[in-house]
């Protein structure tokens, strides 16, 4: 297991910067996961930590020793590729032993070796099959296990399980959580998925523009995003302005009613225009003669369309004054699905919001 510190880095191609003094510290045996949107630097920070891009600057070190240096295939790390990257003219159990080969193993290591990671990738018996002979899955397995097999310092994932269908990526993943937990190799994993992120990752970078915004554990970037972009970007997120219109929030400008809002903060402010934010599944649909309650927001509006996916359902109101909120429900009834149109209303929990300033977007 080893530690990962990335001091300063920066990257850039023609006019764009990819890497921007980007510093990050990634721990002994954790998962860590690089999350943002396309183009944001994810695989060029990888390929730079990988040795198959040179950064402009800032170094690279693995245990405290620099690496930048040193070439690719000398750098002790393995990595699964996007596009699986195996041999197709080599069996199952060759492309496995090919990084083997290459460092001079003996054969009788290479063997005991290549069994132990075809029965960690669970793909004991399948060793003389050739590629064109497996599934998408199965030759991702065959990827992992070859970077695997080599025991390196660190592992890094570049989108691994992008080219999969739904359910065989929700499958793969736990599996490579359970195998990455099992062996304790430090790994930097990539993807554009949120939720793929927060299922599997010990710590998460969120990245824009080449630069780090917020470093932290899935509940703390779900939970308490750093700012709008975060907010937005992992899950869903409701947003409308502060003041808003025809609402009287005189009850919210007492910081202390606020969870996890700053004490110093003045949320009634009026020189600061800010943004209101709450997560879908924390708005509470309710009968419109229900009893009011105290610290909660309540509004009212006409449910104008119904999203409908099995398990759950996306309910889409306009209020009074045009704004439009969504609400979270889980396990929703078959009556449900008839009530377009219908008048409800809303309860949003104090401790459940969140404030983004509209200038800098930095929560509050």
């Amino acid at each position: 297991m080893s530690t990962v510190q990335l001091n300063n880095l920066n990257k850039k191609y023609s006019d764009v910067e990819a890497l921007k003094q980007f510093s990050l510290e990634i721990q002994s045996g954790e998962l860590f996961t690089l999350l943002g949107p396309s183009g944001c630097g994810k695989t060029t920070l990888l390929r730079t930590i990988a040795g198959f891009n040179r950064q402009d600057s800032g170094t690279i070190n693995i245990d405290g020793i620099g690496i930048d240096n040193l070439p690719a295939f000398r750098r002790d790390i393995g990595m699964v590729f996007q596009d699986y990257a195996i041999f197709p003219h080599m069996s199952v159990e060759d492309n496995i032993a090919f990084g083997l080969r290459n460092r001079n193993v003996s054969r009788q290591e290479i063997k005991s070796r290549v069994a132990d990671a075809l029965e960690t990738v669970q793909l004991s018996g399948l060793e003389k099959r050739m590629p064109n002979e497996l599934s998408g899955g199965q030759q991702q397995r065959v990827g992992l296990a070859r970077a695997l097999v080599i025991q390196p310092k660190i592992l890094l994932m570049d989108e691994p399980l992008s080219n999969l269908d739904a359910k065989l990526r929700i499958e793969l993943r736990e599996d490579i959580r359970k195998i990455q937990k099992k062996l304790g190799t430090t790994t930097i994993y990539v993807t554009h998925d949120q939720e793929e992120a927060l299922v599997i990752s010990d710590r998460l970078c969120i990245m824009r523009s080449g630069q780090m915004v917020q470093v932290g554990t899935p509940w703390e970037i779900y939970k308490k995003p750093a700012d709008h972009f975060v907010a937005s970007f992992v899950g869903n997120m409701n947003f409308f302005p502060w003041p808003f219109a025809g609402l009287d929030f005189h009850d919210l400008k007492v910081p202390t009613v606020i969870e996890d809002l700053p004490a110093k903060t003045n949320v009634g402010n009026e020189s600061e225009k800010l943004i209101v934010g709450i997560r879908p599944e924390d708005v509470l649909i309710s009968n419109s003669t229900a009893k009011l309650k105290s610290q909660v927001i309540h509004l009212k509006g006409t449910i104008k369309n119904i999203s409908f996916s099995g398990r759950e359902a996306q309910i889409h109101v306009k209020l009074i004054d045009g704004n439009q909120l969504v609400a979270h429900i889980t396990r929703p009834g078959e009556r449900l699905l008839d009530e377009i149109g219908k008048t409800v209303q809303l309860e949003l929990p104090h401790k459940s919001i969140m404030f983004f300033n509209n200038k800098s977007g930095l929560r509050r």
